[in-house]
């Protein structure tokens, strides 16, 4: 159980980093008027990582 709570906190943070870096290139580019889909992508992609992570925790939480 060691193990995998560690892939959790390692697979959480990444969301994290991943969120944060996609809020940070959108305000970035918006304030040069410049594309910001790459921003919209990492942030798409956090929170599908975050809805992907917390439901496989649900059913790991069911079976134990």
């Amino acid at each position: 159980m060691e193990g995998l709570f560690f892939l959790l906190i390692i697979y959480c943070l990444t969301a994290i980093v991943l969120f944060i870096v996609g809020i940070i290139q959108v305000i970035i580019k918006s304030t040069r008027n410049e594309p910001v889909k790459t921003g919209l992508k990492l942030i798409i992609i956090s929170v599908i990582m975050v809805v992907i992570g917390f439901g496989a925790c649900a059913v790991l939480l069911a079976n134990s």
